[in-house]
């Protein structure tokens, strides 16, 4: 594994970033180009329509894994004048792209589907086993290349969740080309059809939803606010924690700002606790990007504030009468 070093916005923090990312989706992009060329053959030479919709949804998810690739190189980029967080957001906006587009294939499959199996017209089976099967091998090896890290990035995982979706589709043309040629019963093909918009349409959701919750600046997936703040909250020498405000960046850079009231014996160990408090948060939360501010509003009434003030004025007055 070859891993780029790169400084968050922050300026402090560091982050690991796989190179071979960007490789595997080259990979899985010249996979799903010869799916794409092989299926369009194969669709318009069989009359499939399940072969066609499937074409077509390769060739959205070809232009979703250029897109994707085309937004890690982006997020690659370091932070600048204009831009202090990077282009991490990239990811994101890749990704709400992905799924619009999806979903819009989805709409166009289901419709096409309802057409033809209202009038099913006879298909040649043989080619259409043919094409799907290599469809299948070339889903299953790009799929492959980029399960490993789909857990981590939302844009490989939108990436992944269309390779996944192009060799489940592949899965029932083969299913349907194998029961239409055994029992000449071509509705199977817009019904396989159908089911491929269904799963599609499903997959879409899930990844436009994941992405508009994160530019809408919602709180990350799997955990609470107060949940964050008790954590906080149970550290030795804190008080109290409010104005908690937690964002995703993007799918794998989590941030947080917050005000912490501390106690007043703690008040000179300020640079301790804070160590304490963002070592806790990376460790349970996977929190790298914090602004804490520290309040101690007993601080400013302890006897030391008090005794200091008192003096001043006494300065002050005895100035005032020399004067």
């Amino acid at each position: 594994m070859q891993l780029q070093l790169q400084r968050q916005p922050d300026g402090n923090a560091m982050t690991y970033i796989d190179v071979n990312i960007s490789r595997r989706l080259m990979f899985a992009i010249i996979l799903t180009a010869f799916t794409l060329v092989a299926e369009i053959i194969g669709g318009v030479w069989s009359n499939s329509l399940a072969l066609l919709s499937d074409a077509g949804h390769v060739f959205l998810d070809l232009f979703a894994l250029i897109l994707s690739l085309g937004a890690i190189k982006l997020a690659a980029q370091p932070p600048g004048e204009q831009h202090s967080y990077g282009w991490h957001r990239a990811e994101v906006l890749a990704s709400l792209i992905n799924g619009l587009t999806v979903f819009l294939m989805a709409v166009g499959i289901l419709y096409e589907g309802s057409k033809r199996l209202a009038s099913p017209e006879s298909v040649q089976t043989t080619p259409m086993l043919v094409i799907a099967v290599l469809g299948l091998i070339a889903n299953l090896l790009a799929a492959k290349g980029l399960h490993g890290h789909s857990h981590d990035d939302l844009n490989v995982r939108s990436a992944f969740l269309h390779v996944l979706g192009d060799a489940a589709a592949s899965v029932g043309v083969i299913v349907g080309a194998l029961l239409m040629r055994f029992t000449g019963w071509y509705q199977a093909d817009p019904i396989i059809s159908i089911a491929i918009g269904l799963m599609i349409l499903t997959g879409a959701w899930r990844v436009l939803r994941e992405a508009t919750h994160i530019l809408m600046e919602g709180v990350p997936r799997g955990m609470s606010v107060e949940q964050v703040a008790e954590n906080i909250r149970g550290i030795e020498g804190v008080l109290d924690v409010h104005h908690l405000n937690l964002w995703s960046v993007c799918s794998h850079i989590l941030a947080l700002s917050a005000h912490v009231e501390i106690e007043p014996a703690y008040d000179g160990l300020r640079s301790q606790l804070l160590h304490e408090i963002e070592h806790e948060l990376q460790h349970k939360f996977h929190i790298s990007h914090t602004t804490i501010q520290f309040d101690c509003s007993a601080c400013s009434g302890g006897p030391l504030f008090k005794d200091l003030s008192h003096t001043e004025r006494q300065s002050a007055c005895s100035g005032h009468g020399h004067d």
